[in-house]
């Protein structure tokens, strides 16, 4: 009963902050797909007070010389939206025990369930003994909860569907007709931060939440970063601004929290840079990921030189959510792969 009350409520207050991404929508334009392209919809000061957007007509295409990217705002709005529904279940099911709500999962491509997987190591809600720290979780699951609500809003019938998941931290979990370890448990195995035959559960306490919420939101900080480049369309760059804000203050949160219990328990600064150093040695050879320092010098907010925060390409994102340096199209979080065109990762062994 407690974890159907702490659902509805997260859902409650995902509706709101919905409701509010939607009036974004309304007042400032929205987006759809048309045949042939992109189109945006509702300018602002439009005064129909029926439809929440206005299609516009498709304009007529003018040949230009230079070639256009394979790689559509579509696409990496798209690309975002899979990385919201891995970080939306991942904090549903920690603060719930229940993942994304069945409506918010449809859409084209292959629509998938998460392996939550069974035993020790299985999605489900944090017994938080610290009340700061399930507030936190409350918030930011409300949060990705609005953002998967917003861009479905965003891309309309062009929303791509929410895939295979693996969330679970288990020795052994069934991945179609096949098992696999729990992607959690693959992470820290590969880092060295549990032993070979060791299980890392995400869901067994505080500490373990945010060390998994660290694997998971540091990601997609960087994701939203790198993106940013692809994005020319002004409606569509200012939607992504605005979840890359919140997810730099989510990201902040958990690097602050975790940088404060390291003065009582030091071996979470070594943890975290052994994950740290995992992730680089996914992405490629450029240094794109920080640790959170040490009791003496905090890395709160891991920036370049310039103090911009660092930005991954999307094969690089898939290089980390994956768990390959190969260039692949499935593997680690993602056990069947992501919907949409960016799928592969990048060949970085």
């Amino acid at each position: 009963m407690k974890d159907q009350i702490e659902f509805l409520d997260l859902m409650e207050r995902a509706g709101h902050q919905r409701s509010a991404r939607r009036n974004f929508i309304r007042l400032c334009g929205g987006a759809a797909v048309m045949t042939g392209g992109l189109s945006l919809l509702a300018a602002c000061g439009d005064d129909n007070d029926d439809p929440e957007v206005i299609q516009l007509p498709s304009p007529t295409p003018t040949p230009s010389p230079t070639p256009t990217t394979a790689v559509s705002e579509i696409d990496v709005l798209n690309f975002a939206l899979q990385l919201e529904y891995l970080e939306g279940n991942y904090y549903s099911y920690a603060v719930s025990g229940q993942g994304v709500p069945a409506n918010l999962q449809t859409g084209t491509g292959t629509q998938g369930a998460v392996i939550t997987g069974s035993g020790d190591g299985a999605a489900r809600a944090v017994r938080f003994t610290d009340t700061v720290v399930q507030q936190y979780a409350r918030e930011i699951a409300a949060d990705e909860l609005a953002h998967i609500g917003f861009l479905r809003t965003t891309l309309a019938s062009a929303a791509q569907a929410q895939p295979a998941i693996n969330l679970s931290g288990s020795a052994s979990v069934t991945v179609g007709t096949t098992t696999a370890v729990g992607a959690f448990t693959a992470a820290a195995r590969a880092a060295g931060v549990i032993g070979p035959n060791d299980i890392f559960d995400p869901y067994l306490n505080d500490e373990n939440f945010l060390i998994g919420s660290y694997l998971l939101t540091d990601v997609g900080v960087t994701a939203y970063r790198g993106s940013a480049r692809l994005i020319t369309t002004k409606t569509f760059l200012e939607a992504s601004a605005g979840i890359l804000a919140t997810e730099c203050y989510h990201d902040g949160v958990i690097r602050s929290e975790l940088w404060r219990r390291g003065l009582t328990v030091p071996t979470i600064y070594s943890r975290i840079t052994q994950i740290s150093n995992a992730r680089d040695g996914l992405d490629g050879t450029t240094d794109t990921d920080q640790d959170i320092g040490n009791a003496t010098t905090a890395n709160i907010v891991p920036t370049d030189a310039g103090g911009l925060v660092l930005g991954r390409t999307a094969p690089q994102v898939l290089n980390v959510v994956y768990q390959n340096r190969a260039a692949v199209t499935a593997g680690g979080f993602f056990p069947s792969g992501v919907n949409g065109n960016i799928r592969t990762s990048g060949a970085n062994a």
